[in-house]
């Protein structure tokens, strides 16, 4: 059953909630709570009866089952390579080149580039890698936040050889978007056409540089940073209660760059050979003991006690994944993809079409949290319309693979915003108030980009 405009209520009721509360989790939960009474007729009983049923279903996933066990684990090497003084010798080492506020800004931007493999990967280990240094130079962590994942999805969409490109490209196999090439070849093609992934990227080092000035929200955040050297918010702060100092906890001891190095190399390299990000944090793990216990930098009991504080540290994130998942299967019983496909896409002019794709799938996976899913379900629709209309199918195909990347840069509940806050320790809300201006920018500038494509193509 489709409940068309009214599909919107649960995203409208978690926005406004997010704005309001400032709270990542009770925004989720109302919105589910609405969804699923709209779907119960306003029942209560039948509403929580519904949500046990889709709450089962989430769980028992394989999806959110790898979704959970990646994010708790790597919560848990996070923690290890902390305890083991990793962290802060790669803070030190980096401390030597990135002497200034706009260096350790840079510096963490070349390195979420570099670290492309994955999203989540990206999300997790630049934090952890940077957080320290941006401290020290007053970097506010709501900045540290935007410029790390706007090198996270953005990255992984743009480059040939992630965890992206393997999905994506299946879809353009299965959508008939191939365009004449190997399905290598076709996403390497498409890449031109991913105008919001390219500007995304390079947004961050023009507000960094000042030759875009920061303005809105982000730009009262890094002015407290400044003045006061006060890097989190009220409300994160809150959140967080009393911060260790890990200076002070690694006085006099010797902290090895090489113990935070290996460990995360051990995860890109694996990645990548065996195209499981699960592997690679398993692997890690294992080297993780294997290097530290000589060094005796723990014991064994402490490794696996580090080991479980790291999956406590995470266990609120993996809560707001879950509802997340909740809320994507809520969504789809109220049938909010369809009818915002429905209405906007079959209608459309065909030098339109890639504009039209993209805003359309971009708001959609902003309101919605669903990003491969909603790709595996839009390709496609738009596969059909791009043939029938004569448009090109890899302009048409970087209109949607932009779209979807626009969603996990800013959704506040999306699985990438998620890490980012986690790894960053800022609220998804803080995350969303202080970005979303930051990154309206980029998606307006690809709109008309798109808009300019679909003419000069026609």
């Amino acid at each position: 059953m489709s409940y068309g405009f009214w599909s919107l209520i649960p995203v409208l009721v978690i926005l406004a909630s997010a704005l309001i509360t400032k709270d990542t989790f009770i925004s989720i939960l109302l919105g589910v709570a609405a969804g699923f009474l709209m779907i119960a007729g306003g029942n209560p009983v039948e509403a929580f009866n519904g949500f046990l049923d889709s709450l089962y279903v989430v769980m028992t996933d394989e999806n959110t089952a790898w979704v959970l066990l990646i994010c708790g684990l790597f919560g848990s090497l996070i923690k290890l390579i902390t305890e083991a003084g990793g962290a802060l010798g790669f803070s030190r080492l980096s401390e030597k080149i990135l002497k200034t506020r706009k260096m350790s800004m840079i510096g963490t931007w070349i390195l979420g580039i570099i670290v492309c493999v994955d999203d989540y990967l990206n999300c997790l280990a630049v934090g952890a890698a940077v957080r320290k240094i941006t401290d020290n130079e007053r970097v506010s962590r709501e900045m540290l936040a935007y410029i790390i994942n706007s090198t996270g999805v953005t990255v992984c969409a743009i480059i040939p050889f992630s965890s992206w490109a393997a999905f994506m490209g299946g879809l353009m196999e299965k959508a008939d978007m191939l365009g004449g090439y190997s399905v290598s070849g076709a996403y390497i093609h498409t890449i031109p056409f991913m105008l919001y992934g390219w500007l995304a990227v390079i947004c961050v080092p023009l507000f960094i540089l000042k030759i875009i000035p920061l303005f809105g929200p982000m730009k009262k955040s890094e002015k407290r940073a400044l003045t006061t050297g006060e890097v989190f918010s009220p409300e994160s702060k809150t959140q967080l209660g009393e911060l260790p100092d890990e200076e002070l906890k690694f006085k006099d001891k010797k902290c090895r760059a090489i113990n935070f190095l290996a460990p995360i190399l051990l995860v890109a390299v694996l990645t990548v050979t065996t195209e499981d990000l699960l592997v690679g944090v398993f692997a890690a793990l294992a080297l993780c003991f294997v290097m530290y216990l000589p060094q005796r930098l723990m014991t064994a009991k402490e490794y696996f006690d580090n080991i479980m504080d790291g999956l406590q540290d995470m266990f609120g994130m993996l809560v707001v994944i879950i509802l997340s998942y909740t809320l994507i299967e809520v969504n789809a019983q109220l049938g909010l993809v369809e009818f915002v496909v429905g209405v906007a896409l079959k209608a459309v002019n065909p030098a339109l079409l890639p504009a039209t794709v993209f805003v359309v799938i971009g708001l959609l996976s902003f309101a919605s949290g669903s990003f491969w899913g909603l790709a595996a379900i839009a390709f496609p629709i738009v596969g059909s319309l791009s043939a029938a209309l004569g448009v090109s199918p890899l302009l048409c195909g970087g209109a949607l693979i932009s779209a979807v990347a626009f969603g996990g840069h800013i959704c506040l509940y999306s699985d990438t915003v998620i890490l980012t806050s986690a790894s960053t320790q800022i609220t998804n809300a803080e995350y969303f108030r202080t970005s979303g201006p930051l990154v309206a920018l980029p998606f307006a500038i690809a709109t008309v980009g798109f808009i300019a494509l679909g003419f000069v193509t026609a």
